[in-house]
């Protein structure tokens, strides 16, 4: 592959007509883009930062609970563009803007804990964005770009989903395509696929801009590019996603609900526990009266039970009484203490009406600052708020695959369901249907629920599994293995949700390639970093070695954009001109400059 120089006079010859002529659509769509360049270069980074935070507030939305899903597709545009033309320093702080408009309104829920909390860690998810920035203006003039910028996608999130403390996946681009036509993507590559497909629409939107700026000679490009993304769009929809199982059973939900207010913590905690005694109490009642059908399993939420029923007798007293009554398994959510004085577990207990508490599942992922406190020693001492985590919970070391009953539950817990490797483990080590113990009392009326909401409406496509959330407040769910919501409960208000279940064993392609996918596209996305710069290293190399291009030294022949000349006569947009203060547009530039009554005359000579 290799980046080859512009020739404005075989650019010209190629946009004459039969009689010999520039045809005039072709003259008015180059002048056109001369005058985009020329405007983008006059009005320099800021401009491009004002757009850029615009374009992140568009992404903003197009996630839950606003989900104007669409929105993704021209923010997305919108930063492959601000990006072209300007140097790697100029696009990583173009994508920073664009980060921190987008993750300070996606993650507003993160001021419940305090102004610093949501500021710092949009910071750090922007840090990434940045990151991706940079990579876009360094590829901007690659071919094939815009698929180059949906893996540099997919590799900025592979990042954020790591580092550091495990990662934050919050705002991947597949988690604001729930219940989208690109959303059956899931079943074959997961949501890496979902980020990629949706990251090249959009790319592919900012082509067709190019193209359409630019002569003829892009406009077959653009035609492919129009193509391509109907097709892309078309072709989710063949993508099977069954909802058949093996069996099925009925489930019971139980979302009791916490006190708002008056509570000390202790009491506080014991509240919640017998909230959710009493509706499973409702529970057995209005199943003896027959208004509800006798469920075969039943959920309890994330902490459900903050007391150790371990070693508290009246709390196992509590739940071993409204377990026996409703007569079936129940998988109840608590907070149990370790070993260590120290140190908890947030746990998912099988509690048999018979036998009482069996196997259990240990949350493996606690969150960073919230279930336990990186470097506690040192922040302790400038951070008082830390004092509220006054014991660290400790993760667990295996899959939460649990027998509840006659079902194969997968279990996960609270911000789990954003893990692609958690999920599939549960779901590879032979889960049934997929539950979410979730405790969002925290985040109520934030947005933050409907965002939790959407993620497990993709991985119940992405991995071919009905799937049951189950929270403290709201909102608790039933999601069918095509990603459509059976039943939903509103937030803060007791509710029941009991509904047949389909159990199905049948591995989607993504849950058998697991992360091959998602690390292929991010490798080529660094592949394609690592050849744009080594590309542009040798070209700088060779002009230095060769001299100042045409007459006095200037590209063109003799004014830059930016600087002084003007583009379409002296000057060339986007062929040596400075755009802003950050770089400059190269002669590699996709978009050409018209071209001179010179270069015309000759090239019709030269025909």
């Amino acid at each position: 592959m290799a980046i080859t120089k512009r020739d404005p006079a075989a650019e010209a010859a190629a946009d004459l007509d039969q009689s010999g002529r520039v045809t005039a659509a072709d003259r008015a769509a180059r002048l056109t883009a001369a005058g985009l360049s020329a405007r983008l270069a006059a009005a320099g980074l800021p401009a491009r930062l004002a757009l850029a935070a615009t374009a992140g507030l568009l992404l903003a939305i197009s996630f839950p609970p606003y989900g104007w899903w669409l929105l993704a597709l021209p923010a997305v545009a919108a930063l492959s563009l601000l990006t072209r033309g300007v140097s790697a320093g100029a696009g990583a702080l173009i994508g920073l803007v664009y980060g921190l408009a987008f993750f300070a309104v996606l993650m507003r829920w993160m001021t419940v804990i305090g102004p610093d909390a949501w500021i710092l860690l949009s910071l750090l998810e922007a840090a990434f964005m940045a990151a991706l920035g940079a990579a876009l203006a360094v590829t901007a003039r690659l071919p094939g770009w815009p698929l180059v910028h949906a893996a540099l996608w997919v590799g900025v999130e592979l990042l954020r989903a790591r580092i550091p403390w495990g990662g934050m996946p919050w705002g991947r681009l597949a988690f604001g395509q729930a219940g989208t036509p690109l959303t059956p993507y899931a079943a074959l590559g997961g949501a890496p696929l979902v980020t990629f497909v949706t990251a090249a629409i959009g790319a592919g939107l900012a082509y067709l801009v190019v193209a359409g700026l630019a002569g003829r000679r892009r406009r077959l490009g653009g035609a492919i590019a129009v193509i391509s993304i109907v097709t892309a769009v078309g072709a989710a929809a063949l993508v099977p996603t069954p909802t058949a199982g093996e069996r099925t059973v009925t489930v019971a939900l139980v979302q009791g609900n916490v006190p708002r207010l008056g509570l000390d913590f202790l009491g506080q905690r014991e509240a919640v526990l017998r909230n959710h005694i009493a509706l499973t109490d409702e529970l057995t009642r209005r199943v003896a009266a027959g208004e509800l059908p006798q469920p075969d399993l039943v959920i309890w939420p994330e902490n459900a039970s903050d007391i150790d029923p371990y070693r508290d007798p009246a709390a196992r007293a509590l739940i071993d009484d409204a377990v026996r009554w409703v007569g079936v398994p129940t998988l109840v959510g608590a907070v149990i203490n370790s070993p260590d004085p120290d140190e908890l577990y947030n746990v998912g207990i099988v509690w048999d009406p018979r036998t009482g508490p069996g196997a259990r599942y240990v949350k493996r992922h606690p969150v960073p600052f919230g279930e336990y406190v990186p470097f506690r020693d040192v922040l302790e001492r400038y951070i008082t708020r830390f004092d509220r985590v006054r014991r660290d919970f400790v993760g667990g070391d295996r899959p939460g695959v649990l027998e509840v009953g006659p079902a194969r539950v997968a279990d996960v817990i609270c911000f789990e369901i954003a893990y692609d490797g958690l999920v599939r483990d549960v779901i590879r080590g032979g889960g049934q249907v997929l539950v979410v113990q979730t405790n969002n009392a925290t985040y109520g009326r934030t947005g933050q629920t409907e965002q939790q909401l959407a993620m497990s409406r993709l991985r119940a496509i992405e991995h071919g599994r009905p799937v049951l959330i189950a929270a403290t407040s709201g909102i608790s769910a039933v999601i069918a293995a095509d990603g459509t919501i059976v039943e939903q409960s509103a937030e803060f208000r007791p509710e029941l949700l009991v509904q047949p279940v389909a159990l199905r064993s049948v591995q989607t392609p993504a849950t058998r390639v697991g992360a091959i996918p998602e690390w292929l596209l991010a490798l080529a996305g660094l592949a394609a970093v690592g050849f744009a710069v080594w590309t542009g290293g040798r070209l700088s190399r060779q002009a230095r070695s060769e001299g100042p291009a045409g007459t006095g030294g200037s590209a063109g022949s003799g004014g830059s954009v930016g600087s002084g000349g003007s583009a379409g006569s002296g000057g060339s947009a986007g062929s040596g001109g400075s755009v802003g203060p950050g770089g400059s547009a190269d002669s590699r530039d996709t978009v050409d400059s018209p071209p001179t009554s010179a270069q015309t005359g000759k090239a019709a000579r030269d025909r």
